[in-house]
């Protein structure tokens, strides 16, 4: 900080130099006027001088004359060498006090307005942290100076994390949720410290925070990871090996956590198999669904506008049975939704008689408002099979159960 406060004060002098410049060209204006003031005094005495010497007889009367006028030129000459006295309309007084008043003033504003906090805490974030406490503090303090920054909250919220400060993390990531209108990551992240924050035990709010963010992006992966352990620990096996297998999928393959996942699903799908009598797996729904979009829209849509294709039960709840999301530049594409794809463990295709598979195209990202839509009314969920769906239409608000 040493150097704005330099730079201020360079600003200071210069200020005050010209709020000080009238008291000085007053002092030099009274200096000349007192020098003038002495010219015309002895020009006096010169003539009392002539006078005295014209009257002793000394002088002629031409002399006299020719003594006048070479005082009166003196005189002259004298007062044409300085410059006309000048007075400030300001005086003295009011220069001064401005002088004075200047600083604290500008020191006050300063004080209100200024941004001192934030630069010192530019200046800190400069420098590489040198624990994870430091790293912390600094974010505590860029969230107390920019409490509106979505990302300042995340990353504390991550930092706490970190630090095994569950509670904390919790605070933070929904002040980040609130400021960034709720994205699926952050929402994730949110229902992750709210586990463990609160022991490990499962609630109706982390379900409702993972089904939120698995609803905007169907490959979250902190959700799928954490509704993992949760049905993993609840004994529910294959569900566990149902959403790591969604979260394997996802991971790139260089990824150091792929291996751990994969023993995961293992140990899920053993646990499965003993539960039931090491049954083989029962063979699952799965409806393979061709998207394509009408020539017409072509010109309507943008290649990275988001797309989701889903199934929901005709009569049941209106949340999706299962989702997969595409952009407009992978169509036509074919996917597949089965009860892996579920994006609550109770609430699978094989569960529902009949569903509506729908397409969405929404530039928003939004699965549930879009802009162009594409739909089957009632499709048996019962047994696989193969459907073609076109993206043909304007979406709609959803009205009765099975419209769009």
């Amino acid at each position: 900080m040493i150097d704005f406060w330099i730079a201020a004060g360079l600003l200071l002098l210069l200020a005050l130099a010209f709020l000080l410049l009238p008291v000085l060209r007053t002092r030099r204006a009274q200096a000349e006027e007192d020098r003038t003031a002495l010219d015309v005094a002895l020009y006096e005495e010169r003539l009392a001088e002539l006078d005295a010497q014209r009257a002793a007889g000394t002088l002629s009367a031409g002399q006299l004359e020719a003594g006048r006028a070479e005082a009166a030129r003196e005189l002259l000459a004298d007062t044409e060498a300085g410059e006309a006295p000048r007075r400030s309309s300001l005086g003295r007084a009011v220069p001064l006090a401005v002088a004075l008043l200047v600083p604290l003033l500008g020191y006050g504003l300063y004080l209100h307005w200024g941004a001192s906090d934030k630069l010192e805490l530019a200046r800190r974030f400069a420098e590489q942290p040198k624990s994870i406490e430091e790293m912390t503090a600094r974010l505590e303090q860029a969230v107390k100076v920019q409490p509106d920054s979505a990302e300042g909250w995340y990353f504390l919220g991550r930092t706490y994390m970190a630090e095994e400060r569950p509670a904390d993390a919790v605070a933070a990531f929904e002040q980040a949720a609130r400021l960034a209108q709720r994205p699926p990551e952050i929402l994730g992240q949110w229902a992750q410290a709210l586990y463990f924050a609160e022991g490990k035990r499962w609630s109706p709010r982390m379900q409702a925070l993972t089904d939120e963010a698995l609803a905007g992006e169907p490959a979250e992966v902190t959700s799928l990871g954490l509704l993992g352990i949760v049905a993993f620990e609840e004994r529910r096996f294959a569900d566990a090996a149902g959403y790591w297998e969604r979260l394997v999928e996802i991971l790139p393959e260089g990824d150091p956590s792929r291996a751990a996942i994969a023993g995961g699903i293992a140990r899920a799908r053993e646990q499965a198999g003993a539960s039931q009598g090491a049954a083989p797996a029962a063979a699952q729904v799965e409806l393979k669904v061709s998207v394509a979009l009408a020539p017409e829209l072509a010109g309507k849509v943008r290649p990275d506008d988001s797309v989701f294709v889903f199934a929901r039960a005709v009569s049941g709840p209106p949340m999706p049975l299962a989702v997969e999301r595409l952009r407009v530049a992978d169509l036509p594409a074919q996917v597949a939704l089965s009860d892996t794809d579920a994006m609550m463990p109770q609430l699978k295709l094989s569960n529902f008689a009949e569903v509506q598979l729908v397409a969405r195209v929404s530039r928003a990202g939004n699965p549930s408002a879009g802009d162009w839509v594409g739909q089957l009314e009632r499709v048996s969920a019962k047994a696989s099979g193969e459907y073609v769906l076109t993206i043909d239409r304007a979406d709609a608000p959803r009205g009765r159960p099975g419209e769009d």
